[in-house]
């Protein structure tokens, strides 16, 4: 296409100016990244001030720079947790972080709200574990190293390949650790596929099957339980003080009692964080098949929650009965409360011995019942 001179020439002189505010924004890139000697990188995110740019150069600077960052994907099905203290994380003596959670981290793995431990459902039985939330297919996986002692139907009644246990096709551990010298077992069940055998050797985090819904009852998810002792249904304890909590969250363990001395049984509490207001409601135990950890002797274990001030509720006889607790990341804070009485906010007595996990010493290995 033929330029007449005067086009050329308004095009030449464009092209000049051009050039020259190419080479001056080339200079001041350069002055504001190029670090001083012996000055360490600026980070790319940094916001530091520049010395003012003369005005003829600031009208030439058409924009700032601007970083792009990729988009954030979606978040996991689990929302967003810190991961797991390491194992076994034990604080004080008496306490016992010993398992990893038996669901994959970037799926739910805490326990269901309404199936914690020490429940009542089906109107007369008593949860001796905790329920966790997962898809039929999700992996269920080893909270511990340890030897398989069961695997398949028939672990409640003790009768193998029993269509009709409620416990449905299960897997249970005996650990390499043991607590005060006895054996401990993990418990998972409802699957609907094992991918074990009784007698092989399982690592933490080991693909143990998948979930299912065999057994009884109302939906997919998993059932976990710990057992100190006997791997027999009245020798259950409260996993939630057991699996290793998020780092920077604790887990909160009462022990609520009536004037009378009697233990507050299947009372609803209400636990309120002072910083969001979120709301975590948790049932005091059942009376029968349950029993209290050995030094807390609590009725009440609510896990997982992020560290700070929280506010208990406990509405009884028309009365709301309120006090302040602090958690603390990784650990556990422990209370007492007589319904108009005291509260108190104390540990418990430190045990002698310092129960860090051991091998306990091999005994036959009875038959689940």
């Amino acid at each position: 296409m033929n330029q007449t001179p005067s086009t050329l020439h308004a095009t030449r002189n464009t092209q000049h100016v051009t050039l020259i505010s190419a080479f001056l924004l080339t200079l001041l890139l350069a002055s504001c990244v190029t670090p001083s000697a012996g000055a360490g990188p600026t980070p790319a995110a940094a916001t530091a001030a520049h010395p003012a740019t003369p005005p003829d150069v600031q009208e030439m600077t058409a924009a700032p720079l601007r970083f792009v960052l990729p988009s954030p994907g979606e978040e996991p099905v689990s929302g967003w947790r810190p991961p797991l203290y390491p194992v076994p994380w034990a604080v004080y003596s008496y306490d016992h972080f010993y398992f990893t959670r038996p669901n994959p981290a970037d799926q739910v793995n805490w326990p269901q709200p309404d199936y914690r431990y020490g429940g009542i459902f089906f109107a007369t039985e008593v949860h001796t574990g905790v329920d966790i939330d997962a898809n039929i297919g999700t992996p269920v996986l080893a909270a511990g190293p340890g030897t398989v002692v069961w695997a398949g139907g028939g672990f409640y009644t003790g009768v193998p390949d029993n269509t009709t246990d409620p416990y449905g096709l299960a897997v249970s551990i005996q650990h390499n650790f043991g607590y005060q010298g006895k054996p401990l077992f993990t418990v998972y069940a409802h699957m609907s596929r094992v991918d074990v055998t009784v007698g092989q050797r399982v690592d933490s985090g080991q693909q143990l099957g998948l979930v299912g819904e065999t057994g009884r009852t109302t939906g997919p998810h998993l059932h976990f339980e710990v057992r100190l002792e006997y791997n027999l249904y009245h020798h259950t304890l409260n996993p939630e003080l057991w699996l290793a909590p998020p780092q920077g969250w604790g887990v909160l363990v009462g022990r609520l009692i009536q004037q009378n001395g009697v233990l507050l049984s299947s009372f609803p509490v209400q636990v309120i964080s002072e910083e969001t207001g979120r709301v975590r409601q948790v049932r005091t135990y059942g009376t029968e098949t349950i029993n209290p950890d050995p030094h807390y002797q609590e009725n009440m274990v609510l896990s997982d929650l992020p560290a700070g001030l929280y506010r208990i509720s406990v509405i009884f006889d028309g009365r709301d009965h309120q006090f302040w607790v602090e958690i603390l990341p990784g650990q556990v804070t422990y209370f007492t409360y007589t319904l108009y009485g005291d509260f108190q906010l104390v540990a418990p007595p430190t045990p002698a011995l310092d129960f860090v996990p051991t091998t306990p010493t091999p005994t036959h290995t009875k038959r689940p019942r």
